[in-house]
């Protein structure tokens, strides 16, 4: 009897020392899986995924079908920030926290932040209904500020001090009500720094704005650090907040936002993870010159053992063929001769053309542009074709006279076409006389417009 009693015991201990967190997408969608993720730093580490369940529901009359999802988390699950990504592609995922408690939650999943409901879980409901409730009344708030903006005869000081008194109530009330609680860093960080009179000039308005983002935000807190919390602050700052239309404006604000940003981090990690968060920002836009930028000034600076080889040499080899880099470069024999790309010194541009002879496209193509350039002597071309042997190529290249022709063996495995990044051809290069490239026309059309507008 007493083994049983202890048996029956150690069951129910079991049992309570699991947690579970359980999600319904209404509708569903085109996906049979939801991934979890935990939360660190700037980066996402997997924890397990969970197939959903359809269900047909009746909703006023018509059937609809809901996506459930269920994962069952042990004692030792870490108390954190979590993320459940239900489609990779348009970042679909919704964020929470788990503090040794049941999550329960219902969202739609193309409005996933702002239809999310939790139905368990004290911690998540409470900071969820004070991220609405704060919302609302800084929406309020801010209206009537930029009423005033918009037309400085307007006397709305009364307004705008009563709308302040509601904003500043609520955020006392919910720091109150969270005292103990995981989410209260949360709510103490997302406190906006508003003035205790309007502000009359949208100078003065964007300056403490700018100015003032950050200073609710603890970047010691391990809490925020390992939440997307400030990553989500500063990818507002840096690509939002500090915004003008003009290309040159635009890039010494990325430069000075980035500067702040980086300033307030003292976590060396964490410091690392934002960087690189920043520079893979950047590498969508192509911009190079902010992400020269992070790596000479910060990544470079970081200790040794953080600073990941990989992470480099990957970046330096996905931008060494874009616009404004030195083309890598290559040699090849040529007349008895070995030559060097960046050795050539015969032209004010070079033409350089990955082809290759079993490409129909490039066998129309590569004769129009070698009659186009026939008469510039200001161009010169370097034909780099890309084979399996040399049979074809030995005969096309003799008609195309005047030209530097390159083999490249091995096609696309090959080195030289790797390292330019080439994925079709031809694949066209113009380069200035230091064998810069300063630009990478798509069609021969392209190449021809450059050079008549020279």
């Amino acid at each position: 009897m007493k083994k049983i009693l202890v048996l029956i015991f150690l069951i129910s201990s079991f049992a309570q020392a699991q947690y579970t967190v359980n999600g319904t997408m209404s509708p569903t969608i085109d996906t049979d899986w939801v991934i979890l993720y935990k939360i660190e730093g700037a980066s996402q580490k997997f924890i397990q995924n969970s197939k959903i369940k359809i269900d047909s529901v009746d909703i006023q009359g018509k059937k609809q079908a809901i996506g459930s999802f269920s994962f069952t988390l042990p004692e030792n699950t870490k108390v954190g920030s979590y993320r459940i990504t239900y489609r990779l592609e348009n970042a679909g995922f919704v964020d929470f926290v788990f503090n040794k408690e049941d999550v329960n939650f219902g969202f739609h999943p193309e409005y996933a932040n702002q239809t999310v409901t939790f139905t368990t879980s004290k911690e998540n409901m409470l900071y969820k209904d004070y991220v609405d409730n704060i919302s609302i009344a800084q929406e309020k708030l801010d209206s009537i500020q930029v009423a005033v903006l918009q037309n400085q005869d307007l006397d709305l000081k009364n307004e705008y001090k009563e709308a302040l008194k509601t904003v500043n109530n609520i955020q006392k009330g919910y720091l109150e009500a969270s005292n103990g609680m995981y989410v209260q860093p949360f709510i103490k960080a997302s406190k906006r720094i508003n003035l205790p009179e309007i502000i009359e000039t949208p100078e003065k308005y964007m300056a403490t704005m700018i100015g003032t983002f950050f200073d609710p935000i603890d970047f010691k807190s391990k809490t925020l650090l390992n939440s997307a919390f400030i990553t989500d602050k500063i990818t507002d700052y840096v690509f939002y907040i500090n915004y003008s239309p003009d290309p040159a404006t635009q890039q010494k604000l990325f430069k000075q936002s980035v500067d702040t940003v980086l300033s307030k981090i003292e976590n060396l990690s964490y410091k690392k993870e934002i960087i690189e968060f920043l520079i893979n920002q950047f590498e969508t836009d192509t911009n190079l010159e902010l992400i020269d930028y992070l790596f000479d000034n910060y990544y470079s600076k970081l200790p040794t053992n953080l600073q990941d080889k990989g992470f480099i040499d990957g970046k330096e080899a996905l931008f060494a063929a874009e616009i404004g880099r030195i083309a890598p470069d290559f040699s090849w024999k040529e007349g008895g001769k070995q030559l060097t790309l960046s050795k050539l010194n015969e032209a004010e541009n070079y033409l350089l053309i990955f082809w290759s002879t079993t490409c129909s496209h490039c066998l129309t193509e590569i004769p129009q542009v070698h009659t186009f350039l026939a008469k510039n002597d200001q161009v010169k071309v370097i034909a780099y074709s890309l084979e399996s042997d040399s049979f074809g190529w030995n005969s096309f290249k003799k008609t195309l006279p005047n030209w530097h022709h390159v083999l490249g063996l091995n096609k696309w495995e090959n080195k030289t076409a790797r390292t330019y990044n080439i994925i079709s051809t031809p694949s066209y290069f113009i380069l200035d006389a230091n064998k810069k490239i300063i630009a990478k026309p798509e069609h021969f059309k392209d190449v021809k417009l450059f050079f008549d507008k020279k």
